[in-house]
């Protein structure tokens, strides 16, 4: 999986949620110098705040960091406490006034065309109990649509993530959801590869295949089945390796960013030891082994586990 100048065919990232207790300007070095290409950049009150007052500067002065450390990003919005300090997450774009939520969308649109973004990623949230069913995807394709309006003005391409616990919670909800937008051209996926084997019923690769297409943004981690916790690689049940060759047999062309969002506290060792494990995984052979090798045993397809994956409420683990 390398190209003819013997570069790396994957573009390997990491997401700055993982680097929650760093500055956001000393994250983007240690990330650049360990030989990351790219960042999923999260929007937080401390990495970039979008509702700054000084906004403009502060995004310029991250549009020119980013090039000179030859840097790609994606614009990740899943800030746990930026938008209400009470209630993580909230509002989303199913609560009785998502108004916030939208105008935060925007802004992330924004500050992606300005940055250069390959993709701003977004999702459902988790359904408020006082809110029925049909009256909260009836708000999210509201929502939805006008994040699309804004992002095809702005140019720059949408991934939406099914969450584990949200309204859109696999891949199938997500076609869902496309096909009540019109299937936009714009509205693409964001695929996490711990997710799938949380609880996809199809093994890993084929969800990589199944929505090649409309794949713009990929994170990646380790998870157990049925049990929604962002691990370190090795430590749950995905073999790589396979993971990869499928993404690269897809044409995928965007970032691999690591996401582990509870790992802050050891940044700078664990973005390293992730991105060696993803190299040597790159370049496994296909005979699975045991142990610390990349090469994880093979798992297929489970059934499903009954009732929201567990290890964490709805939602948690972002």
């Amino acid at each position: 999986m390398s190209g003819p100048d013997g570069t790396a065919g994957l573009r390997f990232g990491y997401g700055t949620n993982g680097f929650a207790n760093h500055r956001l300007t000393d994250a983007l070095r240690l990330i650049a110098d360990l030989g990351y290409r790219g960042v999923a950049l999260t929007l937080d009150h401390s990495h970039l705040d979008p509702f700054a007052a000084d906004l403009p500067r502060r995004v310029a002065e991250v549009a020119d960091l980013l090039r000179d450390l030859d840097l790609a990003v994606v614009i990740e919005t899943g800030a746990r406490y930026l938008l209400d300090p009470w209630h993580k997450h909230a509002p989303t774009l199913l609560h009785d006034d998502p108004a916030v939520r939208v105008e935060f969308l925007r802004r992330a649109v924004a500050i992606g065309a300005d940055l250069g973004a390959e993709a701003v990623s977004f999702w459902a949230g988790v359904r408020p109990a006082t809110v029925p069913e049909p009256v909260a995807w009836d708000r999210l394709v509201a929502g939805c649509a006008r994040v699309v309006e804004y992002a095809a003005v702005a140019g720059v391409p949408l991934g939406f993530e099914p969450e584990p616990g949200m309204l859109v919670q696999n891949i199938a909800d997500w076609r869902a959801l496309r096909e009540r937008l019109d299937a936009p051209p714009g509205f693409g996926v964001t695929l996490d590869i711990g997710h799938c084997r949380c609880l996809e019923p199809l093994p890993v690769p084929d969800c990589v295949a199944e929505v090649a297409p409309h794949l713009v943004n990929v994170q990646i981690d380790d998870m157990r089945r049925g049990v929604h916790e962002h691990l370190e690689f090795g430590a749950g049940e995905i073999d790589f390796p396979p993971v990869l060759r499928a993404l690269a047999d897809a044409g995928y062309r965007g970032l691999v960013a690591v996401e582990l969002p509870r790992h802050s506290h050891a940044a700078p060792t664990v973005a390293a030891e992730s991105l060696d494990f993803l190299r040597r995984a790159e370049h496994a052979d296909a005979a699975p082994t045991r142990g610390t090798d990349p090469r994880r045993p093979t798992t297929g397809p489970q059934p499903l586990p009954t009732g929201k994956p567990s290890g964490s409420a709805p939602g948690e683990e972002e």
